[in-house]
């Protein structure tokens, strides 16, 4: 005998501007939306942001312990992974950050990105 599951979809749908949270650090900021059983987040990083600097006194880790997966919307954002590996990210671009980095901002444009993974925790105060 087959067994048939009735499952109700509704639709869900929210904006950043009306983010579930905000947390606040020094030149930047991480909005917060929770929709359909996941956390999405969108980093603000403003010039002369760098993780090392505005997040590692928050985290209290020698790098940023939060894997991203994450499309980058505007801005240069410059990586170095704890191996010593070194890219940009640039606008449309998508990427895959394992634990173990640090970031900063490149030039005079905000860096804004929309991460389906690894904020939920990201500048969180212990």
């Amino acid at each position: 005998m087959e067994k048939t599951m009735n499952i109700n979809h509704l639709a869900e749908w929210k904006n950043f501007r009306k983010a579930d949270e905000v947390r606040e650090f020094p030149k930047g900021r991480l909005e917060l939306i929770k929709i359909a059983g996941a956390t999405i987040g969108r980093g603000v990083f403003e010039p002369g942001w760098r993780w090392a600097n505005s997040v590692k006194p928050i985290a209290k880790t020698h790098s940023c312990e939060a894997p991203h997966f994450q499309y980058h919307v505007s801005g240069i954002l410059h990586v170095k992974m704890d191996d010593g590996t070194e890219f940009d990210l640039k606008p449309g671009d998508i990427s895959m950050l394992p634990p173990g980095h640090d970031a900063w901002t490149v030039g005079n444009e905000p860096v804004v990105v929309i991460d389906f993974q690894g904020m939920v925790e990201y500048a969180k105060q212990k």
